[in-house]
């Protein structure tokens, strides 16, 4: 049933009011009418708010305030487009506010539409003010910005709707340079629906010292996502999940995550304390993340500054982002199993001395989602400066597979995209056992700050076992580019024409990319570095060589992550000739998969037709 509910209240005018189902009040005031001929301004309504979650059988409601210079007669409200019911009101007062309740009726997933209309004693009607009911399967619960300290359940029975800057914790900086800190934990249980309100830019940020335990499962994820309905959901809808520690970093120990929202992270604790923990993530899905708090500061999808090595991170995919899908700011953080899908900007960001594990990431890109900055697979500094500060980021990444926006030569994509890999400003990250291709450029030492090929060439900066493939016929060397590479040539043994000197339909003239790339002023060769015998890396002309399934690419159901029968990855590994070997799990496969599908089950690859709730 649904019912309306008012107050009465009686100010200078005295007013009865006949109701459809249930007595309600009306607060209401009145004055006498101007003794003039000039007729006032027409009816005008305004809403407390436009828009409710609610479940089918449970109350939800606004508050119309109403103004009326010659008089309310009457209230219209339709429903969904059609007559619903038609208040009279008496008195003729010229201010009313009207607390409107109803009993939501709809099918989970539908919209209702409650259209308002207020017509004065000279028959005119106001503008229209519309109060959408979103019908959801649970009932939701606003969690409004401020910090949740003690102890903390969100449960799977219920939708949670994160307003503004929802803090488990307090860490908060003091005039006088000093923090004040509470600590939260915040318990989240499998199966447990999370959005965020876009208007106050919703955010869950998990503070220093406070902790999260989101453990969802295989069969019962956790999922966070935009509070859109179906198609109308983008990347950028709320924050994200910031996980701020107390590692040390290169920057200092008291430092603000970009953006000046409070996420303050760093410390003393050293690198390998493994009893440093911000919690656990587990079976956890972050979507259309990455609103932006200031202009070009946006939130990323998964934010780690300083995060420890006790913190569990596992079976995370962060989707639809507005800016990067992992970031890691300095920390010991490990991760194992992370889905990078069809962010903008970069999947895999590493800085300020992060020296962390991760084992088995994908990374999967959109042709047409970059981001103006441009887009990488991988951005590692040491710091935006490139400077010696230490620790150094040397985070060691294995088995990853990292598949670019261009699947054929054919295939438009976005002219932001930028390289596989973007190794600079003095970084010393380490790959091993990983699969890299569809990208402009394949993988660029730059140089541009900071001096990167030095560590390259001492060994600090390390890809071992690494295959890079290109696209078959594009850029003259399985690479090409929307503008001019800084340094331009081809791949031995990937001519221009083929065995019979036909042309290979390649585009042999610049501009193209390269599938290796350096400063055009270095002395240090990147093709030698990587081809290096003892390294085992290798090049391909193109990604069918590697034996992958080619709907990897494709925007379906369920895209085929697994190798193909027979390809060249599934017995690709070695370990021998990784420093840190003992330290992963020493699989025989290149890239993120073998005949395994650890994304079966939780992941979900078409978010955005997805009835949540």
């Amino acid at each position: 049933m649904n019912f309306l509910r008012t107050n009465l209240n009686k100010r200078t005018t005295t007013m009865l009011m006949s109701m459809m189902v249930v007595s309600f009040g009306i607060f209401l005031q009145s004055c006498d009418k101007d003794d003039d001929n000039e007729l006032g301004a027409r009816p005008s309504i305004s809403l407390s708010t436009e828009q409710a979650f609610q479940s089918p059988g449970n109350e939800t409601g606004t508050i119309l305030t109403i103004t009326a210079p010659e008089g309310l007669t009457k209230v219209n409200v339709l429903r969904n487009g059609s007559p619903y019911h038609t208040e009279e009101v008496s008195g003729n007062p010229k201010t009313l506010e009207w607390e409107y309740s109803y009993i939501v009726d709809g099918e989970i997933g539908s919209t209702i539409n409650l259209t308002f209309s207020a017509v004065d004693a000279e028959d005119r009607a106001s503008d229209l003010a519309v109060f959408e009911i979103r019908v959801t399967a649970k009932p939701i619960k606003e969690i409004p910005a401020g910090n949740l300290l003690g102890d903390h359940t969100w449960y799977s029975d219920t939708i949670y709707r994160i307003n503004g800057f929802v803090r488990v914790g307090k860490d908060e900086l003091q005039s006088g340079g000093t923090f004040v800190q509470e600590f939260g934990t915040l318990t989240i249980e499998p199966g447990t629906l999370i959005i965020g309100d876009k208007e106050s830019k919703g955010t869950l940020i998990v503070q220093r010292g406070s902790k999260i335990f989101a453990e969802g499962t295989k069969e019962q994820p956790i999922v966070m996502t935009s509070e859109a309905p179906i198609g109308q959901r983008l990347p950028g809808d709320w924050g994200g999940l910031v996980m701020c520690g107390r590692v040390k970093n290169n920057q200092g120990p008291n430092i603000e995550l970009e953006g000046g929202y409070g996420g303050y992270h760093g410390g003393t604790v050293e690198l390998d304390d493994v009893n440093e923990s911000s919690g656990v993530v587990r079976y956890v899905r972050i979507e259309y993340a990455g609103i932006p708090i200031n202009p070009n500061e946006e939130v990323n999808t998964l934010t780690m500054g300083s995060v420890g090595k006790g913190t569990v991170i596992e079976y995370v995919m962060a989707s639809y982002g507005l800016d990067d899908a992992f970031e890691w700011f300095g920390g010991s953080v490990d991760g194992k199993y992370l889905i990078a899908y069809h962010n903008l900007d970069d999947d895999f960001d590493v800085d300020f001395g992060y020296q962390g594990f991760v084992q088995f990431g994908l990374s999967i890109r959109g042709s047409n989602l970059a981001d103006q900055s441009g887009s990488n697979g991988f951005e590692v500094d040491n710091n935006g400066q490139g400077t010696d500060s230490e620790p150094f980021t040397a985070g060691r990444f294995a088995n990853i597979t990292v598949i670019g926006p261009k699947k054929t030569r054919e295939t438009a994509i976005n002219t932001n995209f930028q390289h596989a890999a973007q190794l600079r400003r003095n970084s010393m990250l380490r790959i091993y056992n990983s699969f890299l291709t569809g990208y402009p450029d394949g993988i660029y030492i730059d140089d541009a700050r900071g001096n990167s090929s030095a560590h390259a060439i001492s060994d600090e900066l390390r890809l071992r076992n690494v295959i890079l493939a290109g696209v078959e016929g594009w850029g003259g060397n399985g690479f090409g580019s929307a503008f001019n590479a800084e340094v331009e040539g081809t791949v031995d043994g990937l001519p221009f024409l083929d065995a019979d000197g036909q042309p290979r339909g390649n585009h042999p003239n610049a501009p193209r990319g390269i599938s290796l790339k350096q400063d055009p002023s270095d002395v240090f060769n990147v093709v030698e570095w990587f081809n290096t015998p003892a390294y085992g890396n290798k090049r391909l002309a193109k990604w069918q060589d590697a034996g992958i399934d080619p709907t990897i690419f494709d925007v379906i159901e369920r895209p085929g992550v697994l190798p193909l029968a027979g390809s060249m990855l599934l017995d690709a590994a070695r370990w021998d000739n990784v420093p840190e070997a003992d330290q992963f799990e020493q699989v025989p496969f290149s890239g993120a998969f073998g005949t395994v599908d650890w994304t079966e089950g939780w992941a979900e690859w078409l978010p955005g037709i997805q009835v949540y709730f």
